[in-house]
């Protein structure tokens, strides 16, 4: 019996049919650990946003008295007597005779200007009272985080404009006309101030170029430097009227001011030129606390950062992501496919080409901050002090090409991922029967025209999975970025309506260091926190866009070339 039981045993492990089950499990696994991620990220990311309600909490603690805290539980956890003792540095008095456990809720209670720190923890047994006042107000301000409170009379110009309950609707309706305010101010900045201080720039470098050119007779250079001193007094003009209009506006945006109480008490005077956004928490209902929502995850994914980038949005680092990326692969492509080509087709193969293709695999484990490295050493100082020295003289000492930038952050990227394109289109090519290519040439076609017009195309899913590949690796990497191009906050997008409109040389914001960034070197660490959940599902997700566009390509163009039109 036991013989026929190993046996059987035996032939079930040889039909291979426990190795699939392992691996089924194994698979179940993977994605379980993956959709858990994503949840945890979600949960702890985008529910940051949710308009919490403020509460205000009677507080008693043994060694301050009594105090009044207002703000938004954040967090909770229970600690074990010791442990709560071990982590504030209290004694057993600080406890109630017997506790053995301590709850203690994280209060984000704002006001960081009047009263940091902005986040703290308070045991539970030390509160008397909790409330959620319906007229609770929370403001989130260009700076110093939020502030909660309650809102007592709103002014103008220092006049009196409205108290008690007209002055809710009065500050909505002043703050919808400072946001229209500060529209205008933007596209002023952006558009006609930026304009006309790139053309100024542009003049400058003029000038210094017929100062440096000595082909250029005395008459010729005396006559455009008369021009150029009408167009620069044009400009200065326009200047001058596009500053006083930009004064009037910012004038006219600090007009308005509040007047509000803490929960402590404490009078504040704001003005709301220091607004963004007002709302009253405790008395939203569910529609109006799900508007709130949609509108703060807009505000996250297309506003700038602001405070050390815990607050605000994070649009200029996923322009910068995306932009990179695409970069990225227009150059990749092209490089990769080349390479196999050859490898493949027209090399000779032997020991030689068999050498390449291992340092091509090894190049694969290369860390990234090598590639970083080269890339800073050759791309920026060598490549691009060489071609400030060719093209871009007259902004010397000033680097043009000769610094970090999008140009050579997508380049060494690209060096980076380029074998994983090459192996991918070699093994492509490697599945191109012989039979295809010998009746293509035997229908009269040269090589190249066999290889541009039959096998590229046939092969083109497989170059496609190289570049999905790429596009995974690259977008997630950070340590090379550092050196070639990424910086924690850029003045002005790589693309603007100035020529030649993309401006590959300018520094960007990433994804993956903002993550880092904001993670490990903020300064208000709690605060923080929730975005870089936000931020890395975001990151995630755009990954995850990135690849599903190329895998649908390349599922399209499979089935192109098995004979079924998509």
């Amino acid at each position: 019996m036991l013989k026929k039981d190993g046996l059987k045993l035996n032939a079930w492990f040889g039909s291979g049919e426990p190795w699939v089950w392992m691996n089924a499990a194994a698979v179940g696994i993977s994605i379980a650990a993956v959709v858990g991620l994503l949840l945890l990220l979600a949960v702890r990311g985008f529910a940051h946003f949710w308009p919490a309600s403020v509460v205000r909490l009677d507080v008693a603690f043994p060694d301050r008295g009594s105090q009044v805290l207002m703000g938004e539980i954040a967090d909770g956890e229970s600690l074990s007597a010791k442990q709560y003792l071990e982590s504030t540095g209290r004694t057993a008095e600080a406890l109630k005779p017997g506790q053995l456990e301590v709850e203690r809720w994280l209060l984000k209670t704002g006001n960081r200007r009047i009263a940091p720190p902005d986040f703290r923890w308070v045991a539970a047994h030390y509160i008397s009272e909790v409330d959620y006042p319906d007229d609770a107000l929370v403001l989130e301000r260009m700076e110093w985080g939020n502030a909660y409170g309650f809102l007592e009379s709103v002014y103008e110009d220092g006049e009196l404009s409205s108290t008690g309950d007209s002055a809710w609707p009065d500050l909505r309706n002043r703050l919808e006309r400072g946001e229209g305010l500060r529209v205008e101010i933007h596209a002023l900045e952006s558009g006609e101030i930026n304009g006309i201080n790139y053309d100024l720039e542009r003049l400058r470098l003029e000038r210094r170029s017929l100062d440096r050119r000595k082909t250029v007779s005395d008459a010729e250079r005396n006559a455009r430097l008369s021009e150029l001193t009408q167009e620069e007094d044009a400009l200065l003009a326009a200047f001058q009227s596009a500053e006083s209009r930009l004064r009037v506006l910012r004038e006219s945006l600090a007009r308005d001011s509040i007047r509000m109480t803490s929960g402590s008490g404490q009078e504040l005077e704001i003005n709301l030129s220091e607004i963004v956004r007002a709302w009253r928490p405790n008395a939203m209902s569910t529609f109006e606390k799900m508007r709130h929502y949609l509108g703060s995850l807009w505000v996250f994914m297309s506003e700038p950062p602001r405070e050390a980038n815990t607050e605000g949005g994070i649009f200029p680092a996923i322009f910068g992501t995306v932009m990179m990326v695409l970069l990225m692969s227009v150059l990749v492509t092209p490089f990769g496919v080349v390479a196999a080509l050859y490898l493949r087709e027209y090399a000779k193969q032997g020991p030689f080409v068999r050498l390449i293709r291992i340092a091509v695999n090894n190049l694969a484990g290369v860390p990234s901050i090598v590639y970083g490295v080269f890339g800073l050493g050759f791309f920026v100082y060598f490549l691009g002090g060489n071609l400030d020295q060719l093209f871009f003289p007259d902004a010397l000492p000033a680097p043009t090409f000769g610094t970090p930038g999008m140009l050579w952050a997508s380049l060494t990227l690209a060096l980076l991922t380029v074998p994983v394109v090459v192996v991918s289109t070699e093994e492509g090519l490697t599945r191109i029967p012989r039979s295809i290519r010998e009746g293509s040439l035997a229908l009269g076609a040269t090589k190249a025209e066999t290889l541009f017009k039959v096998v590229l195309p046939m092969s083109s899913p497989a170059i496609l999975t190289g570049v999905i590949l790429a596009v995974a690796r690259a977008a997630g990497e950070v340590a090379p970025l550092m050196l070639v191009g990424v910086v924690k906050l850029a003045p002005s997008l790589p693309v603007d309506g100035n020529f030649p409109f993309v401006h590959l040389e300018r520094k960007f914001m990433h994804l993956g260091f903002h993550i880092y960034d904001v993670g490990f070197q903020s300064p208000n660490v709690e605060a923080a926190r929730p975005l870089v959940f936000a931020t890395a599902l975001l990151l995630v997700i755009i990954i995850i866009f990135l690849n599903l566009t190329a895998i649908m390509l390349r599922n399209r163009l499979e089935r192109r070339y098995r004979g079924v039109e998509a």
